[in-house]
């Protein structure tokens, strides 16, 4: 995407490298801003991530993207051939006891997915920020205050490896690129941007504890595969929201895998439960919603804090130009990966434009 360089290029913080602070980021950077993207994770990309097991990967995140924006797809375009339509046999709707609740029709619009998962997108977009030293990995912000040199811009302080201590000073403007709960507890925290902060306040999103399964012995010659004919569906279980066939989408490998996950009520029921309980429960679940009672050779869950926005924003981003902080994510829009895009983009626009 074009846009009119930066007359008086700025220095900004990017707190958060999922895909709304890359983003961010990377329209900044495009515009002759230098960015610094700092996140406390050792990987970017936030929920659209993949776990890496001997059986293969596990998008344990976000299961897929949809594309209808068309500067989502124009951003898309720039990395041919990294992302693939995956079919998913027509996602079906299952009642409690994994019967087909509603008749199964082809998707309104494609399921798109990265190869070989879902991580390589972030990771592929991540790459120029790392070649530029602009990437900063495994480390927390713990507060935003004003920069001791000079009361105009803004410093970071921040815990690394080891819990390290760094400060990262000079910085014209900071995004907070992070779940909202993480947001405005920074904000808060800070004393900064009480106008952004404030806004927030009725944004909810609910929790997903994700349960990833690994069949190998389905690869015996007398099967095919474990369980019903569809690779993937919404369910109305009440510990079960969606669950999938990893294994069925393009470029993953031929081990059966599954992965389910978990409703948002129940989810935020068993927020606090240790995972070999939450792994016991979501199994049985899994088994009752797909008929496949075989113990998996492996099993393991994962914990999201905020996966799925149950009360959006109501607008892509917040800006306080005065202060120079601003905020995105999907949950200013909803939880689609292309909002959060979205989200990302929009204020990059907004913090260009000053």
């Amino acid at each position: 995407m074009n846009y009119k360089m930066a007359k008086q290029p700025r220095n900004i913080a990017v707190i958060g490298a999922g895909i709304a602070g890359l983003a961010c980021a990377r329209t900044l950077a495009q515009a002759g801003h230098r960015v610094t993207v700092l996140d406390k994770n050792p990987v970017v990309g936030g929920r659209l991530a993949s776990c890496d097991t001997p059986f293969g990967t596990f998008d344990h995140g976000a299961q897929y993207f949809t594309v209808r924006d068309a500067r989502f797809q124009k951003a898309l375009a720039t990395t041919p051939g990294l992302c693939k339509p995956w079919s998913a046999n027509a996602v079906r709707v299952l009642d409690p006891h994994g019967r087909v609740a509603e008749a199964a029709v082809p998707a309104p619009e494609p399921h798109w997915v990265a190869v070989p998962a879902m991580d390589a997108l972030p990771r592929h977009w991540a790459q120029p920020l790392a070649a530029g030293a602009s990437l900063v990995l495994e480390t927390r912000v713990t507060r935003i205050e004003r920069d001791t040199l000079d009361h105009q811009r803004w410093q970071l302080q921040t815990s690394g490896p080891q819990d390290s201590v760094h400060v990262y000073s000079g910085f014209d403007a900071v995004v907070l690129a992070v779940p909202q709960a993480l947001a405005a507890g920074l904000l808060n925290q800070s004393a900064v941007a009480p106008g952004i902060s404030g806004p927030m306040a009725h944004v909810e999103v609910a929790p997903c504890w994700t349960l990833m399964l690994a069949y190998p012995q389905a690869q015996q010659p007398t099967l095919n595969h474990l369980g019903p004919q569809w690779n993937a569906a919404m369910s109305t279980h009440h510990r079960i929201a969606w669950l999938a066939r990893e294994s069925s989408k393009p470029g993953r490998g031929g081990i059966e895998r599954w992965t389910v996950q978990g409703s948002p009520a129940w989810s935020q029921e068993h927020v606090n439960d240790d995972g070999p309980r939450v792994q016991a429960k979501l199994l049985k679940a899994f088994a009752e919603v797909t008929g496949i009672y075989a113990e998996p050779t492996f099993a393991q869950v994962h914990r999201w804090m905020w996966a799925k926005t149950m009360t959006p924003l109501g607008r892509s981003h917040l800006w306080d130009a005065k202060a120079g902080i601003g905020a995105c994510g999907d949950w200013c829009l909803g939880h689609r990966v292309e909002d959060a895009f979205i989200s990302g983009l929009e204020l990059a626009l907004a913090v260009h434009k000053g």
